[in-house]
């Protein structure tokens, strides 16, 4: 009887721990894809003449979050700066 406490209290505390790593996982796994798609829009904007914004990893993470007005932003400060 021990025994199968035993393992029913183990394989809740599995099942608590892994519930309790997929949401912060999704969320990692959504601002990969985010970024991803960020880098590819900046790669494409980059091909337009007269811009050339940096490609790396923030300017990304901005378009990536923000959408078309982080790219507009990018473009504005380009410009200005």
């Amino acid at each position: 009887m021990d025994e199968l406490i035993s393992v029913v209290i183990i394989v809740f505390l599995v099942v608590a721990g892994i519930r309790l790593l997929t949401a912060p996982l999704r969320l990692a796994m959504k601002l990969a894809v985010n970024a991803a798609l960020g880098l590819l829009a900046l790669w494409l904007v980059n091909m337009l003449p007269g811009v050339s914004l940096g490609l790396n990893l923030v300017n990304a993470l901005i378009v990536g979050i923000f959408g078309m007005p982080g790219l507009v932003l990018l473009i504005l400060l380009h410009w200005i700066l």
